[in-house]
C-alpha cells in the first residue's frame, strides 16, 4: 500500500466555503442530537418526575454498566425525528453496542420520560433493528427495561405485523437459542407483552420499588375480575424473584442492580472485543496522515459539485495508504485494500454514475474481496447507473445487475457510509440498506431518494403534463406543480427524514466515521469466519 498525495489545497477559497457550509450542517446535527439526549423540548417535568422516583436516565444507566471510559456506539440516535408531532425524541429508546468486561454487548433501553417508556412504531422498528445487529455480529443482548408497553392508539402499526411487537420476541429467543445472551434489569413497568422481554431473557434482575412485572396490570385485573390490588403485590420485585420465580435476582437500587449486571455478564464466557479470531487480517493500527477535519472542506456545499473519493478515504484509512485496484478503468469507482485501526478492508467508492465499466470492475472487486475474506466497505455518493441509449446498447442493465448480484451474494461483513447522494439502483448496487449490510451510516450532507428533485420535477411534471392531453394549464399551474414535486423529493431525501425512519443506523459527523467502523470491524473480528457464499463468476 502507498501513501495517498492529496491535491487539496486547505488554504483556497472553495475549501474554506466548503468547511464553513460542512461546519454550519454539523452544528445542526450535534444540536439536533443533543436535543434527543436532552428528552426534546417541554420534557422537564417528565425528567423531574422520573428522578423524583429515585430513577437513573437511560443513556446514564448505561454508562452505570458500561467499561469506565469505554466507547458506546449509539444507533439511530435521530430516530423519530419530525414524526409524532416531536413528542418522541429518539423513538422513546436507546440502543447501541457497548463494552462490559472487555465484551462488546447491544444494549436496547426504554427511555421512561418518553410517553412512560411506551412503544410507538419506530421504537418497535429500532428495538428489531438492535436484535438483526446482535445475531449478525454474534453479540449478547441486555436490556434495560421500564415501559409501559405499545402506545395503544397506534397499536394497529405495532402489534400485528412480522416486524412488530411479536418480532422481537421471537428475535429474542432465537438470539437466545444460538448462545448470545439476554440479559434484563426490570426498571419500571413491564406490562402485557412487555412482560416477555424479562420472561424470555436468560437472568433477570428487578430493582425493588421500582421494578414490576404482570400480563395484566391494576386496571386490566379491576376491570376483568373486580379485583383492587397493589402493583408491587401483582408484579413487585419480591414477588417475582422470592415466590414466581420470574426474576432470579433482586437489588434495592439501580446501582445496586448494574453491579449485579456486569457480575453476570462476567459469567458468560464471551469473546472481548481485543481478541479476534485469526481469519481477519489484523496488524496495529496507525493514524492517517490527514486531518479527519479536512472531510468538511473537502465535500462541495453544493451538491450538484463532485469530490474526489479518494480525497475521503485518505482521511479515514490507517496511515492515509491505499493499494488501488484496477485505477485506470471504470474511474467513476474507485475500488482498493485499505486498513482502518488494523483491520484488512476492501473499500468501492463512488466518483459520479456508474458506468457499465465501472460496474464490471466493482462486481470484479467484490467477488475478489469475497474470495480472500476480506471486508467490504461502501462509500455512496452516485446518482445511479448511467442511463441513454449507448448505455443501454452496451448492456447497463445487465453490467449493473452483475454487481447488484455480487453485492447480495457476498457473505464478508459489509458496511455502508452514505458521504453524499444515494439515488436510483446505485443505492442497491452501492449496498444500500435493502442489501443488508451490518451497519449503515449516513452523513449529514447525504440525501437518499429514487433520483435528484431536480431530475424528479423534469420527469414527472412532464408525466403529468402528458396525462392532462387538451386541457390547458397555465403557467402559473406548471410552476405550482414544479414547486410541488421539487418540495415533496427535497422533504423525502432530507437526511434527516432518513434516519428518522431508521433508513440508517445513524447519522454521525464525517470525522467521527473512522473510529465507529473500527469499532464495527473489532466486532465481526470475534466471530468465526463467515460460510462463504456461491461462488466467482466475475470472470464471465
Amino acid at each position: 500500500m502507498r501513501l495517498i498525495e492529496s491535491r487539496i489545497d486547505t488554504g483556497s477559497a472553495s475549501y474554506a466555503e466548503n468547511q464553513a457550509a460542512y461546519e454550519a450542517m454539523v452544528a445542526t446535527l450535534r444540536e439536533r442530537q443533543q436535543i434527543a439526549i436532552d428528552g426534546g423540548h417541554g420534557r422537564e417535568r417528565s425528567i423531574e418526575r422520573h428522578l423524583s422516583r429515585g430513577k437513573v436516565l437511560v443513556r446514564d444507566r448505561i454508562d452505570m454498566v458500561t467499561d469506565h471510559e469505554s466507547a458506546f456506539l449509539e444507533f439511530s440516535t435521530l430516530s423519530g425525528f419530525g414524526q409524532y408531532d416531536d413528542e418522541v425524541p429518539g423513538g422513546g429508546i436507546v440502543t447501541g453496542i457497548g463494552i462490559v468486561h472487555g465484551v462488546p454487548w447491544v444494549f436496547i433501553a426504554n427511555d421512561a420520560t418518553v410517553k412512560g417508556g411506551s412503544l410507538v412504531p419506530v421504537a418497535i422498528k429500532k428495538h428489531v433493528r438492535a436484535q438483526e445487529i446482535a445475531e449478525e455480529n454474534g453479540l449478547g443482548v441486555i436490556y434495560l427495561v421500564d415501559s409501559g408497553g405499545a402506545f395503544l392508539p397506534l397499536q394497529d402499526e405495532i402489534f400485528p405485523d412480522k416486524d412488530h411487537f411479536g418480532g422481537s420476541f421471537y428475535r429474542q429467543a432465537r438470539l437466545s437459542a444460538k448462545g448470545l445472551p439476554q440479559l434484563s434489569v426490570v426498571l419500571g413497568g413491564c406490562t402485557a407483552g412487555g412482560a416477555y422481554v424479562p420472561a424470555l431473557s436468560d437472568e433477570v434482575i428487578m430493582v425493588e420499588g421500582i421494578g414490576r412485572i404482570f400480563l395484566g396490570g391494576p386496571p386490566i385485573v379491576k376491570a376483568a375480575l373486580g379485583e383492587i390490588i397493589e402493583p408491587d403485590d401483582l408484579g413487585g420485585a419480591e414477588l417475582h424473584t422470592r415466590l414466581s420465580g420470574v426474576s432470579d435476582y433482586m437489588a434495592a437500587t439501580e446501582v445496586e442492580a448494574y453491579g449485579k449486571l456486569r457480575e453476570i455478564c462476567a459469567t458468560t464466557n464471551q469473546r472481548r472485543v481485543d481478541a479476534p479470531r485469526d481469519w481477519m487480517d489484523i496488524t496495529e493500527t496507525e493514524p492517517p496522515a490527514y486531518a479527519a477535519d479536512e472531510l468538511y472542506g473537502i465535500v462541495s456545499a453544493d451538491d450538484r459539485i463532485p469530490f474526489d473519493a479518494t480525497e475521503i478515504i485518505a482521511r479515514i484509512v490507517d496511515g492515509s495508504k491505499f493499494s488501488p485496484f484496477k485505477p485506470e478503468w471504470g474511474e467513476s469507482i474507485v475500488t482498493g485494500f485499505a486498513r482502518i485501526h488494523g483491520h484488512m478492508l476492501g473499500i468501492i467508492a463512488n466518483n459520479g454514475i456508474i458506468f457499465s465499466e465501472s460496474a464490471l470492475k466493482a462486481t470484479h472487486f467484490i467477488e475478489l474481496c469475497e474470495q480472500r475474506r476480506i471486508p467490504l466497505l461502501f462509500l455512496q455518493n452516485t446518482s445511479g447507473y448511467m442511463v441513454g441509449r449507448d448505455s443501454e446498447v452496451g448492456g447497463i442493465a445487465k453490467n449493473g445487475a452483475k454487481m447488484v448480484a455480487a453485492v447480495a451474494n457476498a457473505t464478508v461483513p459489509k458496511y455502508t457510509v452514505l458521504i453524499g447522494g444515494s439515488y436510483g439502483a446505485g443505492n442497491y448496487g452501492m449496498c444500500g440498506r435493502g442489501f443488508n449490510p451490518r451497519m449503515l451510516f449516513a452523513w449529514p450532507n447525504s440525501r437518499i431518494a429514487t433520483m435528484a428533485a431536480d431530475t424528479a420535477e423534469t420527469v414527472l411534471v412532464d408525466i403529468r403534463l402528458a396525462g392532462m392531453k387538451g386541457a390547458e394549464t397555465t403557467d402559473e399551474e406548471i410552476a405550482a406543480l414544479r414547486a410541488e414535486v421539487r418540495g415533496q423529493y427535497e422533504t423525502q431525501s432530507d437526511p434527516y427524514y432518513a434516519t428518522s425512519r431508521l433508513w440508517d443506523d445513524g447519522l454521525i459527523d464525517p470525522v467521527d466515521t473512522r473510529d465507529a467502523l473500527g469499532l464495527c470491524l473489532a466486532v465481526a473480528a470475534r466471530q468465526p469466519e463467515p460460510e462463504a457464499g456461491p461462488g466467482l463468476v466475475y470472470r464471465m
